[in-house]
C-alpha cells in the first residue's frame, strides 16, 4: 500500500515536469530515480512520501554518506527532494515542507577534472591523421568532428546526440545548442572546428546518410543512419585518451579559457551554466596561472630573491649616478 501511494505520486511529478516545466526525459529519469531512493527508504522507516519529516531526509543524507556516495550526488538528490515538496506545497497536499533547514552538502568538494592542453592537442593531432589518411572513412571524419565540438565549444554529450543539421551555421560560425531544460543557447566555433565539420557534412555524413533507416535530420549518425548514443560518444572518446570522457572535455574548454584569460560570465554563456557560481569552480582549476600572474605583476608578489635582484641592480647605479651629479 505504501508502495503504490509513493509511486502514484512521483509519477504525478514527473508528469508535471514534462508537460509543464518542459524537462527533458534524461533528467525526469533522473529524477524519478532519486524519488524512488527517498521513497524505498522511507519505506524502510515505515513512512511514506506525504508525511516525511526532516529527522526522515536528514537521515537519508546520513545514509548516503555512510554508503560512499559523494557529496555532489547527495546534494542533486536533496534538491530533486526539495522541489518535490515544493510542488506538494503548491498542490496544497501538505503543509511544512521536510527540507526546510536541512543544509545542503557541499557541491564541489571534488573538483571537476581536466586534461592539459597538450593532452587535448594531441587527441585532436590523431584524429586529425586518421582523416588524413588515404583510407580514411565517414566515421573518422564524424568522430573528429565530435571531439572538436566538445573540446571548442564545451558542449554536454547529450548536447551533441540532439544536434539536427540545421543547428549548424556554418557560414556565420556558430551552433544553436539545446541544453538542460530545452534552454537554447548559441555557441560560437572556431575556424579548426568549422572546417572540420564542413569536411564531414561534405564527405563523411553523406555515406552515413545512405542507409535504408538513416535519420535525415540528426547531424551525427551512426554506421546504420542512426543517431548516435550517449553511450557510443562516450566510448570514442576513450579510446580516443583512456583518460578522457565527453564531460572531461568540456571541462577542458572552460578550464583553458580561464587560463587564457576569459571572464566567467563569457564561460558561463558559453556552458550554459544557469548560475554563475557553478562556473565559479574554474577559478580554482585556474589557480595555478593565477598565481604565476601574481608574482609576475604584483609588487608583493615577487619573490624575496627577485626583490634583492632588484634591489642590487638599484644600489650599483648609485655610483654613476652620482658621476652624473657632479657633471657641470
Amino acid at each position: 500500500m505504501e508502495t503504490s501511494r509513493n509511486l502514484g505520486l512521483v509519477r504525478e511529478y514527473l508528469t508535471y515536469l514534462r508537460v509543464e516545466k518542459g524537462l527533458r526525459p534524461l533528467t525526469c529519469e533522473a529524477y524519478d530515480s532519486d524519488l524512488k531512493t527517498f521513497a524505498e527508504f522511507l519505506e524502510s522507516r515505515h513512512g511514506v512520501l506525504l508525511t516525511a519529516t526532516q529527522q526522515d531526509v536528514a537521515a537519508l543524507l546520513e545514509h548516503l554518506r555512510t554508503h560512499g556516495i559523494d557529496s555532489r550526488s547527495a546534494a542533486r538528490k536533496l534538491s530533486c527532494i526539495r522541489g518535490f515538496y515544493k510542488w506538494l506545497l503548491l498542490d496544497r497536499r501538505i503543509h511544512h515542507d521536510p527540507t526546510i533547514n536541512i543544509e545542503s552538502p557541499k557541491a564541489w568538494k571534488v573538483l571537476p577534472k581536466s586534461l592539459a592542453e597538450s593532452e587535448v592537442n594531441e587527441m585532436l593531432q590523431v584524429a586529425e591523421m586518421a582523416t588524413n589518411h588515404p583510407q580514411a572513412n565517414a566515421t573518422a571524419l564524424r568522430n573528429r568532428a565530435i571531439l572538436e565540438l566538445l573540446y571548442a565549444g564545451g558542449l554536454r554529450v547529450s548536447e551533441v546526440t540532439s544536434l539536427s543539421t540545421s543547428d549548424l551555421a556554418l557560414d556565420s560560425g556558430r551552433v544553436l545548442v539545446r541544453g538542460k531544460g530545452d534552454k537554447e543557447r548559441i555557441v560560437p566555433l572556431g575556424r579548426t572546428a568549422l572546417e572540420v565539420l564542413e569536411a564531414y557534412l561534405r564527405d563523411g555524413r553523406p555515406h552515413l546518410a545512405r542507409a535504408r533507416m538513416a535519420d535525415a535530420s540528426r547531424l551525427f549518425l551512426s554506421l546504420r543512419g542512426m543517431p548516435l548514443t550517449r553511450q557510443s560518444i562516450w566510448m570514442m572518446v576513450k579510446a580516443a585518451n583512456v583518460s578522457a570522457s565527453p564531460h572531461t572535455l568540456r571541462h577542458s574548454c572552460a578550464t583553458h579559457m580561464v587560463e587564457h584569460g576569459a571572464d566567467l560570465r563569457s564561460v558561463q554563456l558559453l556552458l550554459g551554466h544557469a548560475d554563475i557560481s557553478t562556473t565559479q569552480v574554474y577559478t580554482h582549476l585556474a589557480l595555478g596561472r593565477l598565481k604565476a600572474v601574481h608574482r609576475e605583476h604584483h609588487p608583493r608578489g615577487k619573490s624575496a630573491a627577485t626583490r634583492l635582484a632588484a634591489l642590487e641592480s638599484v644600489e650599483s647605479l648609485g655610483p654613476a649616478l652620482a658621476l652624473e651629479e657632479e657633471q657641470p
